[in-house]
């Protein structure tokens, strides 16, 4: 049991509660809403344990002269990319993670941007609500009659309904095994692709043939150095120009230029992402977010698909019973 004194340090408290921590010895506990990278090294120099989201650790955050008490690192998400792991195990330090937490959310937020995507619900919404700017016209809809032809098919015939869809799953972890039982669920076949590059095992598409079987591509795997624009023009190349691409996964993992040139040259038919190489993203940090995406059929959404009162409390009580666990000399979901 560790009952030496320690300094808890949560470097990124807006968008989650941070718990109080019932712990064997004396503890302190700074909580920062939000640490720009050049507040970082001041704010963590005397942690014993820090609990970051998103804000990345690097080595040069990790050396013993900017961190010289650490001992452990809690990120309150599934994803571990945004802390150095190898700068990480050379120190010693503990990293842990809490998987599982925003299952739910996510999943569910995945089958909503499918429909978005597939149903053309922004555009449609922007269509019906538009005011010309001659005053003396009327709407779209009640001049033409109807806004079908805004949600037709790239050889223009009517949308695929559920049951005509083969969905690819890639990444079948605890999200993609619960996208997987939604989807059949409305009636979907599903395919599970293979890791990129490696022969399909039993039960599994291979990368490149499971692209080409599927009208929907749905991300649901880490953010890795193997997985850094998995998806840029051969991939969409390669996919149906009735496809749809949805990413609840990390940014990074889909060349967004690449992914804005086919949604523009008609490659696939849409796509809706939650996640942004860069983010917080604003109009410079992403094609996507861009007067040349203007009227595609592109679906974003703010890195909010784990936000729910469940995954709240899910990730409270997780990063509470990681750090009391591993002050008593037990150690949960540990990441190395």
């Amino acid at each position: 049991m560790d009952t030496t004194p320690h300094h808890i340090v949560a470097i990124e408290g807006v968008h989650c509660e941070i718990p109080e921590f019932d712990l064997p010895g004396p503890h302190t506990r700074a909580v920062h809403r939000l640490t720009a990278q050049s507040d970082l090294p001041e704010r963590v120099k005397d942690a014993t344990i820090i609990i970051t989201t998103t804000t990345r650790l690097t080595a040069e955050t990790l050396s013993p002269a900017n961190t010289p008490k650490l001992r452990l690192i809690v990120i309150m998400a599934t994803g571990t990319d945004c802390v150095d792991l190898a700068a990480a195990t050379a120190r010693g330090v503990t990293v842990c993670n809490c998987p599982g937490s925003n299952v739910a959310s996510v999943s569910e937020h995945a089958i909503g941007l499918y429909f978005a995507a597939r149903r053309k619900f922004v555009e449609l919404h922007n269509a019906t609500v538009a005011v010309p700017s001659d005053l003396s016209l009327n709407t779209e809809w009640k001049t033409k009659g109807s806004l079908m032809g805004r949600v037709r098919a790239p050889d223009g015939k009517a949308p695929l309904l559920c049951g005509d869809e083969t969905t690819c799953i890639v990444g079948y972890g605890s999200l993609g095994k619960r996208i997987e039982s939604m989807a059949k669920g409305l009636g979907m076949n599903v395919i599970i692709a293979e890791r990129k590059g490696v022969s399909p095992r039993p039960g599994r598409v291979g990368f490149e043939e499971a692209l080409k079987k599927s009208t929907v591509v749905i991300l649901c795997l880490p953010r890795s150095a193997e997985t850094i624009n998995m998806i840029s023009t051969d991939e969409f190349q390669t996919m149906s120009p009735h496809g749809l691409l949805i990413n609840v996964a990390r940014g990074g993992i889909v060349d967004e230029q690449a992914l804005l040139d086919a949604l523009k040259s008609g490659a696939i038919a849409g796509a809706a992402t939650d996640v942004y190489t860069k983010e917080p993203a604003g109009r410079g940090d992403s094609p996507l977010i861009s007067p040349e995406a203007a009227g595609l059929n592109l679906t974003l959404t703010p890195h909010l698909a784990w936000y729910s009162e469940t995954t709240l409390q899910n990730l409270s009580g997780a990063v509470k019973i990681t750090v009391e666990k591993w002050c008593r000399g037990e150690i949960l979901n540990q990441v190395l």
